[in-house]
């Protein structure tokens, strides 16, 4: 497997919401970026190029955009420490471990299938309300805004501990 130029499927105005957001909330206050389960690379292509943040993809895929800087494998919170912040845009299996980062870095995660609470059926935006519970119950300080592109886009994040 190598990196290709790809297609991506959905909201293809994603990454660039996501950059933007990211510049706006961020600023100059974050240097170093993980893109957890980031596919492609396409947010992280353009963290780095427009923004100038050193992003890296955290995916076990082993296919995405040229140029990017990626790490083929799981995330797990323990990554966390080498970032300045960590993304889930849409993390699927990663939604969790992105959430729990929160405890040693600032974060951003854009809930989308449930991989949060298999035991009850929910769509994003019960997702990130009770991402929002996790956080009131241990204490670190979040926000959570409805972001404009298409669904799912409620997006929580992180300054750190309250």
């Amino acid at each position: 497997m190598g990196r290709t130029q790809v297609r991506c499927h959905g909201d293809e105005t994603r990454f660039e919401v996501l950059a933007n957001f990211v510049y706006e909330h961020y600023g100059k206050s974050v240097k170093y970026i993980a893109d957890v389960a980031g596919g492609q690379g396409m947010l992280a292509k353009l963290l780095n190029k427009k923004y100038n943040y050193e992003c890296e993809v955290i995916d076990p895929r082993d296919e995405g955009v040229k140029g990017v800087e990626r790490r083929v494998s799981e995330y797990t919170p323990d990554m966390a420490s080498y970032y300045d912040l960590i993304i889930g845009l849409h993390p699927d299996e990663a939604t969790r471990p992105v959430v729990e980062s929160a405890f040693e870095r600032p974060i951003i995660v854009v809930p989308c299938c449930n991989f949060w609470d298999k035991s009850r059926k929910l769509g994003s935006k019960a997702i990130a309300e009770d991402i929002a519970l996790f956080y009131e119950k241990h204490g670190i300080a979040y926000k959570m805004e409805t972001l404009p592109m298409k669904y799912p886009n409620v997006v929580v994040y992180t300054f750190g501990k309250k």
